[in-house]
């Protein structure tokens, strides 16, 4: 993370359109620089690609090394309807059923239909939540 509170990841440009700029993000584990890495199977690393909205000012072409930002405040935002939410959706929906004289197994059943429909509910907002994530290219 840098001083201007952006999250920063290095990356490397897959493919340039004039309306996408795909950048490939290799995630790393934080135990990857491990040197007993080799031995364990914890030291993972997933490959992501990540779609920016092309400027037209950039001259960016495909394999140049770039650094992906996000701004902090968009990360907080993520972790909070990803985990936050959906955990007191849980508690609500399960202590809820449980209070009007539920079953333990109806109770766990609701709790679940209702993370499945918080989630479902995120899925179909997808579109909209993709415009307020927007990555920039920084080099």
């Amino acid at each position: 993370m840098s001083l201007n509170n952006d999250i920063a990841h290095r990356g490397r440009i897959v493919s340039v359109t004039p309306e996408v700029t795909t950048v490939e993000i290799i995630s790393e584990s934080a135990c990857s620089a491990c040197h007993a890495k080799g031995l364990c199977s914890l030291g993972d690393a997933t490959v992501k690609q990540v779609e920016l909205p092309t400027r037209g000012w950039d001259n960016y072409r495909e394999g140049d090394e770039v650094q992906v930002v996000l701004r902090a405040s968009m990360g907080h935002k993520a972790v909070w309807l990803a985990y936050v939410v959906p955990l007191a959706v849980m508690v609500a929906a399960l202590l809820a059923t449980l209070a009007a004289g539920g079953s333990e197994l109806l109770a766990g059943g609701i709790a679940i239909g209702a993370i499945a429909l918080y989630y479902t509910t995120l899925w179909l907002l997808r579109s909209r939540l993709k415009n307020e994530y927007v990555f920039n290219i920084r080099t």
